[in-house]
């Protein structure tokens, strides 16, 4: 969760939201080891789908040369909207950490439980709230400075 927070950390100084994602691959019997990473780049990219998770997991994609994203996690700084968590059901995402929650978007616990609904064809192991007063502090003062700048 520490990397995906730098990597947030680095949305912030791109002027992107404060979100940040890394894909972790461990089979059975092997070492853990990050095949995806990403922040927000919806500004950057002009890219409504640029999302942290999104950009991670498309680099997940391309290292094991397959959709399926068997044996990984996903440890991302917020949790994911309806978006991200319909994708992780559709990669077959076994397991998703997350940071601190959304209240306005979030699909996992909040708003909606998608990656646990057992009307969908997958269902994913969730961890959430870990590092959340650091995901949250981060996304705060993103905000608070941006609001700032307006006035």
């Amino acid at each position: 969760m520490r990397q995906a927070l730098a990597l947030a950390a680095q949305a912030a100084v791109a002027g992107e939201i404060p979100v940040g994602a890394i894909v972790v691959h461990q089979p059975p019997g092997q070492e853990p080891r990050v095949i995806g990473q990403g922040f927000n780049r919806r500004e950057q990219d002009h890219d409504p789908t640029a999302h942290a998770e999104i950009v991670a997991m498309r680099q997940a994609g391309v290292v094991l040369g397959h959709w399926r994203l068997l044996h990984c996690t996903l440890f991302v700084t917020l949790e994911p909207c309806p978006m991200c968590a319909g994708a992780m059901v559709n990669a077959r995402l076994p397991r998703l950490v997350y940071g601190c929650t959304d209240p306005k978007a979030g699909a996992v616990a909040t708003l909606y439980q998608l990656t646990t609904d057992a009307r969908l064809n997958h269902r994913l192991e969730v961890v959430g709230g870990i590092l959340a007063d650091e995901a949250a502090a981060l996304l705060k003062g993103f905000f608070a400075a941006r609001r700032s700048q307006r006035e």
